[in-house]
């Protein structure tokens, strides 16, 4: 509110100074080329009301040119931006400048032969040199205005370039960040020894039960990693890739788990070819297993389903644990981040005594 009042007082200004720009100049001009002109002479023989009465006619003409000029600049830089064709806007606005300002003088020529005598010996309208030099003052004012008014105008676009790059250089240190601190969540899944020698031991141990399974899960093991190299530094992904990197993921839990935990994924085909951060849906289900219980007398329950084409949701039970201690919500603050750099809208949390929810766009 208080931007548009304060636009509002530097228009209104702006318009003041332009109009009595236009009559200094307008004097300036006239008496400049012809400063022994019959105008001149009648001019400083008037009396005092006669002179301000003058004076009031030429500021109404000075005010109806100087405003033409700013509207006109206003709409041309609507209509045909200095930026996208500079010759062109200049022929065309000259063009409407000079145009404008005739039409002016022609009605201000009207107004005045209501008010001089038409007799010519008195009349300095029937001038010609003082019309010439009346019409050439008023098409180098117009011209004058139009000039200030582009300059203002090419400095408030570099003005707000410079800020625009300044932000977007901004928005891709902060992309950078987060995507960095993504890789790095990735290399800690790598290396992380709990996460490595957990899944070995699983392996190792199903190799001795079950063979089969065993190949099953070294299988699920490489392609979590490989999709964890290949794709943690990419802003998206589709969700079809993203969700056999997920089944890979949710097959070593489960064989690690067992019965603790129980997912269920049910997604539309049209919301497939749809892009997301990748690991998004690895975050949100670590997070889920992070902060809540997972025995077999009550496992907790991971929905991930679509709403709509474009939405995703990621459900848990509440399970809390025991003496759980409060999270920074790492990797919640990292989707968080991630989607509003990529310019998407943020998720959406949603929790209750019972479920957990978040709620994620999907990009088309």
């Amino acid at each position: 509110m208080i931007d548009d009042v304060n636009k509002y007082v530097v228009k209104k200004w702006r318009r003041v100074l332009f109009t009595l720009l236009s009559l200094l100049l307008y004097y300036f001009i006239s008496f400049l080329l012809h400063p022994t002109s019959r105008y001149w002479q009648v001019f400083f023989t008037q009396s005092l009301p006669e002179m301000l009465f003058d004076i009031a006619l030429t500021l109404l003409f000075c005010i109806a040119i100087s405003w033409f000029s700013i509207i006109l600049n206003s709409k041309l830089n609507k209509l045909l931006p200095w930026t996208e064709k500079t010759l062109k806007r200049s022929i065309v606005q000259s063009l409407l400048q000079i145009t404008g300002v005739v039409i002016i003088i022609f009605f201000q020529i009207m107004i005045g032969s209501l008010f001089y005598d038409t007799d010519c010996e008195s009349d300095p309208l029937c001038n010609f040199q003082d019309i010439w030099s009346w019409i050439t003052g008023s098409i180098v004012i117009g011209l004058v205005i139009s000039s200030i008014n582009t300059g203002s105008y090419v400095i408030e676009s570099w003005k707000k370039a410079a800020f625009e790059a300044a932000e977007e250089k901004l928005k891709a240190a902060e992309m950078k960040r987060a995507v960095t601190e993504a890789e790095l969540n990735a290399l800690k899944l790598q290396i992380d020894p709990h996460f490595v020698f957990n899944n070995l031991s699983v392996l190792s141990e199903l190799i001795l039960k079950d063979q089969k399974l065993g190949y099953e899960f070294s299988e699920n093991f490489s392609k979590v990693y490989r999709y964890l190299l290949v794709n943690s530094r990419k802003d998206l992904i589709a969700l079809s890739e993203e969700l056999k990197f997920v089944q890979s993921y949710i097959f070593l839990l489960q064989n690690r788990i067992g019965l603790g935990v129980s997912f269920s994924i049910n997604i539309d085909d049209a919301a497939l070819p749809f892009y997301l951060p990748p690991l998004t849906l690895q975050l949100l289900i670590e997070n889920a297993l992070k902060h809540n219980q997972t025995t077999k007398s009550n496992p907790l329950k991971v929905n991930v389903y679509n709403e709509g084409a474009n939405q995703l949701v990621v459900e848990n039970t509440i399970l809390p644990i025991q003496g759980d201690v409060h999270s920074s919500g790492t990797g919640l603050k990292n989707i968080i981040g991630r989607y509003t750099l990529l310019g998407i809208q943020p998720p959406l949390i949603v929790e209750t005594h019972e479920v957990f929810k978040v709620v994620i766009n999907l990009k088309a």
